[in-house]
């Protein structure tokens, strides 16, 4: 399946960002995904803007996308200078009805995937911690040492410091 795969999932995957507590792709890594100008993207976006509901699609904040410019290292004086527009699983759905090329619909078939396998991902963690927390009820102080060190590796690492300069 992943052969035949279009986009790999692992490359969307890291264009996914939690906004507003919804994971969202921004406007300009789905147009590159579906192989138009963003431009053109959010053009076709703003002559269906009735199938676009706020829970679809949504405009970043200055302060939103200054905060997000920082984290993606985008540049003042280069790269994006419009606010970003987002869309929520549901709107990269809609996306697919507005661009109707094959690769825009092959596309969407591999970002739904990645959602799917995001949540999936995210239900398992939930049920394992949840498993955890009945075991630790359930055993006594002897276990303490390695129910410490299972919930270390069940938090995720904090992201290597990029190092500045030489």
């Amino acid at each position: 399946m992943k052969q035949n795969a279009i986009v790999p999932i692992e490359h969307i995957e890291r264009q996914i960002f939690m906004i507003h507590g919804q994971r969202v792709l921004l406007d300009k890594d789905l147009a590159s995904l579906y192989g138009v100008q963003t431009r053109d993207l959010n053009k076709a976006v703003r002559r269906n803007i009735d199938r676009f509901p706020q829970d679809f699609s949504f405009q970043l904040s200055k302060e939103e996308f200054e905060n997000l410019m920082f984290q993606i290292g985008t540049s003042r004086w280069g790269g994006t200078r419009k606010m970003l527009h987002t869309f929520t699983e549901l709107g990269v759905a809609m996306l697919s009805s507005v661009l109707k090329s094959k690769r825009a619909v092959q596309v969407k078939i591999q970002i739904m995937r990645t959602f799917a396998a995001l949540r999936e991902l995210l239900t398992a963690h939930k049920d394992i911690a949840r498993k955890l927390e009945e075991m630790e009820k359930k055993y006594d102080q002897k276990f303490t040492i390695v129910f410490e060190a299972i919930h270390q590796l069940l938090v995720p690492p904090d992201p290597p410091k990029q190092k500045i300069g030489f």
